[in-house]
């Protein structure tokens, strides 16, 4: 079984013979929690992508409110993708230094969800660029403004008020990206929570379970299927994928793309907003 839709990924094969193509620009959007002690910056500058440019997610975002990395108006988006070299009619290819555990994925939703569609990801990351002794480079690249508009899609993006709604009507199946002791209540939150547990009727599918540990790929067609079948997941309903601060629940919704079902939204306030709040009912185990 291929994926219905492959071209959510690109190999590091494709990119290594594409990376001199003048419609194709790579971003590295690397991002890391605090525990994890790496600077995502310093290590761009280091080494990267020849021609990658880098993609902050914590300074491309929302900057009137406390929750973070949270989407951008349109119109910061579009200014500071031009400025990036990024704009309309490019192929746009984007990497993390994990593979699938930072934030390419999210940096390939918020590229759809501001309509640019030919966006994809780098399967297996920088990680597996970097085993198979693939050319980078330390020079920052000079980017030239690109056209850039953004046509905003709301349907890849649901807030607090559409989640708690959507509680009580059951419209929509809601997918919590979580590690399973997170989901339950069982275990801390990696940023500060007042609450622990999970969204009411939310289905527990951890991100880390459509990725394989040694590749740090994405898992083959078959065994995506089968992690979403069984969690009793039905593909012909709408779908909004949550996390703890909406990045790991862009994994989910990018494995789903894969599999056909393109139109997943992602609730960006996530754990971050939830489980901070005393009127978001909680569920735990």
């Amino acid at each position: 079984m291929t994926y219905p839709n492959p071209d959510a990924l690109v190999s590091t094969e494709w990119l290594a013979s594409h990376l001199s193509a003048p419609d194709v620009r790579v971003v590295d959007a690397s991002w890391y929690m605090g525990a994890q002690n790496r600077n995502a910056r310093e290590e761009y500058d280091a080494e990267h992508i020849p021609g990658a440019t880098f993609f902050d997610i914590d300074e491309i975002a929302d900057s009137d409110t406390d929750l973070p990395h949270m989407l951008p108006s349109p119109e910061k988006f579009s200014s500071k993708v031009r400025k990036l070299g990024l704009g309309n009619g490019n192929k746009i290819v984007i990497y993390d230094g994990t593979g699938f555990a930072s934030a390419a994925a999210r940096v390939w939703w918020m590229f759809r969800t501001f309509g640019h569609r030919d966006v994809s990801v780098l399967d297996g990351g920088f990680p597996k660029w970097l085993r198979e002794g693939r050319q980078v480079e330390d020079l920052p690249p000079v980017p030239r403004t690109r056209h850039f508009i953004a046509h905003y899609n709301h349907l890849l993006v649901r807030d607090l008020d559409h989640v708690k709604a959507n509680i009580e009507s059951g419209r929509e199946q809601v997918l919590d990206a979580r590690a399973s002791a997170r989901f339950k209540g069982d275990a801390p939150e990696p940023r500060p929570a007042k609450h622990l547990g999970h969204i009411p009727g939310s289905i527990n599918v951890p991100f880390a379970d459509l990725i394989d540990d040694k590749t740090r790929c994405m898992l083959p067609a078959e065994q995506l299927q089968a992690r979403f079948d069984a969690a009793g997941i039905d593909p012909k309903r709408p779908i909004t994928v949550s996390c703890g601060s909406g990045v790991t629940a862009c994994t989910v919704a990018l494995a789903l793309n894969l599999l056909g079902h393109p139109d997943v939204a992602i609730y960006d306030g996530s754990w971050s907003e939830w489980g901070n709040r005393d009127d978001t009912p909680i569920e735990k185990g």
